[in-house]
């Protein structure tokens, strides 16, 4: 029996790292980790999507992506075959996203965030916050791998203006009660971790661990 290929795609500027807990069985699964890549000027999400999928050297993969990297693994998954498509902490359409980003697409807001600060997470947390809340940033930083300001504008753009409406039927929705990125009240049809937050694949790995081999492997996965 043949393995089964699963490539890993992170969050908004974030590096395989966020998935450095997540162990699969070697004997089933052969893993792979895609990273972002500085996109080219005026780059569509889709002509990205192409780009990202010709390092998906294996046939008929499982794609897995966090947050961001959730919506670009679907936009991937219309351009080649694929096996199994999970997203975890993400959206399946626009009308899952929250109403602030909604709200950013008609305003233009997104284009005043100073994406400089975010290159400077850690900076800001030991100079102005507690202990707990900078050992949480320090956290974000350490996976935050993308410094690229062109990058975190143009991702940031394609997230708010995200058009799709209808959620991909072969799409599996891991999400948790707790994430305040995409609010649960907003998603539909998913898994429910309770407790987990827009980072559980990290701080709640073992939930994955135990379940994520069944749900590649089930054809109609219930939790």
């Amino acid at each position: 029996m043949s393995k089964i290929p699963v490539y890993f795609m992170p969050g908004l500027a974030a590096n395989p790292l966020i998935f450095e807990r997540i162990k699969l069985d070697d004997a089933l699964f052969e893993v792979y980790y895609l990273e972002w890549e500085i996109p080219k000027p005026s780059e569509t999400l889709l002509d990205y999507a192409k780009r990202m999928a010709l390092h998906i050297k294996e046939e008929n993969p499982v794609l897995i992506g966090v947050s961001f990297g959730g919506i670009l693994v679907q936009e991937i998954a219309n351009l080649i075959e694929v096996r199994k498509v999970i997203v975890i902490s993400s959206v399946k359409t626009r009308l899952e996203l929250p109403k602030r980003i909604k709200f950013a697409k008609l305003t233009l807001a997104h284009k005043l965030i100073p994406m400089h600060l975010i290159l400077s997470l850690d900076k800001l947390a030991k100079s102005i916050l507690g202990e707990k809340l900078k050992h949480r940033i320090q956290l974000y930083d350490t996976f935050l791998s993308v410094r690229d300001v062109y990058y975190l504008k143009w991702a940031v753009e394609k997230v708010v203006l995200w058009n799709r409406l209808v959620a991909d039927d072969r799409v599996i929705h891991i999400h948790g009660t707790k994430d305040r990125i995409f609010p649960i009240e907003n998603i539909k049809n998913c898994i429910v971790l309770k407790g987990g937050t827009h980072v559980m694949v990290y701080t709640q790995y073992r939930w994955f661990n135990t379940h994520l081999p069944d749900i590649i492997l089930d054809e109609n996965p219930k939790l």
